[in-house]
């Protein structure tokens, strides 16, 4: 026999062979198990708790807990008798960033999605170290004291997440820190002070005069709206609704359900960047916003509805990995943690609120989850996020901003995320059915 005709009986044994075993006949080619980059299970609670728990301590343990005298390093103890400069101790990230102000938020929910104390006491120890210093320390030059961003603020950066993180704390059980004062002076700044629009859009006048930043929707409506719900002035709900609503009408695209970063009063023509975390920004506020909107006020269903696009414009530009991409219509951006964890947490608690569909949506959250879980590494560091970004009108100044663990957006929405998917999972039941995650039927 001819060597050519040996290799071509062997070739027709093997893949027979082969073809045997792995046919619609003999085996059920629907549940081959498909190779996921990202685990496709439904998560459980323990293991959401594990990755909260690294995040936590990880964060204990490198962020200032104190106050130092700037001359020896000792331990300041009574702020009203304290002379000279006064510093934090040592730490990797900012106590009065607006980052810590959502990782305070985080950390609040966190204690109660799993009733551990220790993550209520994180948040509320830093902002009574705060709230201590900015009523208490008298320094000779404001730009001396470590919380001078909180005393007297320059952009709704220093004001609103935090103002909103100390409201929360205020309403937390058993907290009697003194607020107020802090409070008032954040949500003064807001109201009054930062510039807007002819119309009240409150606005930059950076990069360019007259700015809209989408990012500033956070930076500013959840602290009105906490503000309306602790004093009950219906002047606060008016401001945040009226922002939403003016704010959409300029910069969310409807075809795509997605919001542009920036619009600039002057620009003729409106470039679309619809960069990733401003978007998460953006849909968080609704949800912080319909959390203590009265139901009868009459803005309350304008803002859902807008909610409920925008939600529906996410979702389609899901990643199959569960994550979002830096530009989220751009497929060849990179994959961004700290939005997709923004959008976990945001869905998660408009399903667990009833303010959209979870038969359609929970899946895609559970999914999102998932990936974000797989960005905490085993020190508790969140990788794959953005740093801070300002606007930009061209491609590549999105698509090549760098990524650290110690940029500090991710660390909050990380902590929100995985608490309310705890809730979610509390009060729902899933299932692979058929091979693909499912909210499991009643009955």
């Amino acid at each position: 026999m001819k060597i050519s005709k040996i290799i071509s009986l062997c070739v027709f044994v093997t893949g027979s062979s082969l073809y045997a075993q792995t046919n619609d006949v003999t085996a059920p080619l629907h549940a081959m198990q498909p190779d996921y980059i990202t685990p496709y299970v439904v998560p459980e609670k323990n293991n959401i708790e594990a990755v909260l728990n690294r995040v936590y301590t990880f964060l204990e343990e490198n962020t200032a807990s104190k106050a130092l005298n700037a001359s020896d390093n000792s331990e300041v103890t009574d702020f009203k008798k304290t002379k000279g400069k006064i510093i934090f101790s040592p730490g990797s990230f900012r106590l009065t960033s607006y980052e810590w102000g959502v990782t305070y938020a985080g950390m609040l929910l966190a204690a109660e999605a799993t009733g551990k104390k220790e993550y209520a006491e994180y948040a509320n120890k830093r902002i009574k170290l705060i709230t201590d210093i900015a009523v208490n320390y008298k320094s000779e030059s404001l730009r001396d004291s470590p919380v001078h961003g909180v005393l007297q603020p320059r952009a709704l950066d220093d004001a609103g997440a935090l103002c909103a993180a100390f409201i929360k704390a205020k309403k937390y059980p058993n907290n009697s820190t003194n607020a107020d004062p802090v409070i008032n002076n954040l949500i003064k700044y807001i109201s009054e002070k930062e510039f807007r629009l002819k119309d009240g859009t409150l606005a930059r006048n950076r990069p360019q005069q007259n700015t809209l930043w989408l990012d500033d929707l956070f930076m500013s409506v959840p602290a009105l709206a906490q503000m309306g719900s602790y004093t009950g002035d219906s002047k606060y709900f008016d401001d945040a609704v009226k922002q939403v609503n003016q704010f959409s009408e300029r910069m969310f695209n409807s075809q795509k359900g997605l919001y542009m970063h920036g619009w600039v009063e002057s620009m003729q023509v409106h470039p679309q960047f619809h960069w990733a975390r401003a978007n998460g920004w953006a849909v968080m506020t609704m949800v912080e916003l319909l959390e203590v909107l009265p139901k009868n006020h009459p803005g309350y269903p304008q803002v859902l509805a807008q909610l409920q696009k925008h939600i529906a414009g996410l979702v389609q530009y899901q990643d199959g990995t569960g994550f979002w991409h830096q530009l989220l219509d751009r497929n060849d951006s990179y994959l961004e943690t700290s939005a997709t964890a923004i959008y976990t947490y945001s869905i998660a608690r408009a399903i667990n609120r009833g303010y959209v569909d979870k038969l359609a949506y929970a899946p895609a959250v559970l999914l999102a989850w998932n990936a974000v879980a797989s960005k905490v590494n085993t020190k508790g560091q969140v990788e794959g996020t953005c740093v801070g970004t300002g606007m930009g009108f061209d491609p590549a100044f999105y698509y090549y901003r760098p990524i650290n663990v110690f940029a500090a957006h991710g660390y909050g929405p990380v902590l929100l995320a995985g608490a309310e998917v705890i809730l979610l999972l509390k009060n729902n039941r899933f299932e692979v059915n058929d091979s693909a995650i499912q909210l499991k039927a009643k009955g």
